[in-house]
């Protein structure tokens, strides 16, 4: 199936010297991708050219006067930003003239707008944040990643079902396992919102496999994790500082002395599959669960490699038709509640 993906080529931390290359690479990887890439001509234009890309039919350039900074309040971007590189994207999804859009921009920002713009899918009442995590097992998908702050059990119950469809989708993995993030594994554990959460999931038809705790994430417990942003954007950040945090401290103990420099030479070649199993880079990429059209959020760090797993989510997603599957679901469930 042929794929168009719209690219913000201007959004994150290094803008078109990251996301123009790992298009590219794509692009040649996979002959039935194209690629629309937004932002300002020029700057496009110039990385094009010191890669020596030559003309293809599959690339064009997108045209996009504004650019969203990344400490922008989203209420701002939306109202005073209409020819920015994300809303000119979005709509480019919205137009159909793209099946996906891709962003390492201003996460607030790339959220309100592709909400107001692509509006949310028919029994959807609020748009979710959903990543993959590397687990003892593989990976596990968690969301919410910090979109609602304040949720229902109802909103936890849909995140349940579209992130369900997503892995049912992509995946190909009939009736995966869905937990709910919880304090405790018992019955009496949790605040009020979890445990009604509990109780919609349990007669929703999900395989809800029950509550399940911080360690369970790690551990592959089940193949989804549901939780409010809040908790969710804690645990994904409190995740990614102790990652740093231990590649520090290993860096530190293997340069100390001699000695320990040495040993770093012998270990060298476990340290490296160390490093490739937790790279972080090769999980970038977090679908917006929700929206009448299909967006990605890259890591706004994140180097050509890792934009690379961002786009071929994208890609993924827009193939194994996850937004008829997530619609077709909801229309269901809204049938049997009629």
């Amino acid at each position: 199936m042929n794929v168009t993906v719209a690219i913000d080529c201007m959004g994150g931390d290094h803008g078109a010297h990251v996301t123009v290359p790992a298009a590219l690479n794509v692009m040649r990887r996979d002959p039935d991708t194209a690629f629309i890439l937004v932002g300002q001509r020029d700057a496009i234009e110039r990385e094009l050219a010191r890669l020596n890309a030559a003309a293809d039919m599959r690339l064009q350039i997108e045209h996009a006067s504004e650019m969203v900074e990344m400490d922008e309040s989203a209420a701002a971007a939306l109202r005073k930003k209409k020819d920015s590189s994300i809303r000119v994207g979005v709509n480019l999804v919205k137009e159909g003239r793209a099946d996906a859009f891709v962003s390492a921009g201003n996460t607030g920002a790339l959220m309100a707008i592709s909400r107001f713009v692509l509006k949310t899918l028919p029994g959807v009442e609020r748009p979710a944040i959903a990543s993959i995590l590397p687990t003892l097992k593989g990976h596990t998908y968690v969301l919410d990643l910090g979109a609602n702050v304040d949720c229902t059990p109802e909103h936890l119950l849909q995140f349940g079902i579209m992130c369900a469809e997503l892995v049912t989708s992509v995946e190909h993995k009939e009736r995966p396992t869905v937990g709910l993030l919880n304090i405790g594994v018992e019955d009496i554990k949790g605040n009020e919102l979890v445990k009604r959460a509990a109780e919609l999931m349990r007669a929703s038809g999900l395989n809800f496999y029950g509550y399940v705790e911080g360690d369970d994430i790690y551990k592959g417990t089940t193949d989804i994790v549901v939780c409010d942003g809040f908790v969710g954007n804690v645990a994904l950040k409190t995740s990614e500082g102790l990652a740093q945090m231990l590649a520090t401290y290993l860096r530190e103990e293997f340069g100390r002395n001699l000695f320990a420099r040495l040993a770093g030479l012998a270990a060298l070649p476990v340290i490296n599959a160390f490093k490739r199993r937790t790279d972080h880079r090769r999980y970038n990429g977090a679908s917006l669960l929700g929206l009448c059209g299909i967006v990605v959020k890259s890591h706004g760090s994140a180097d050509t490699f890792a934009f690379e797993y961002a786009i071929r989510r994208a890609v993924e997603e827009a193939r194994s038709g996850v937004l008829a599957h997530i619609t077709e679901r909801m229309a269901a469930i809204q049938k049997s509640a009629a």
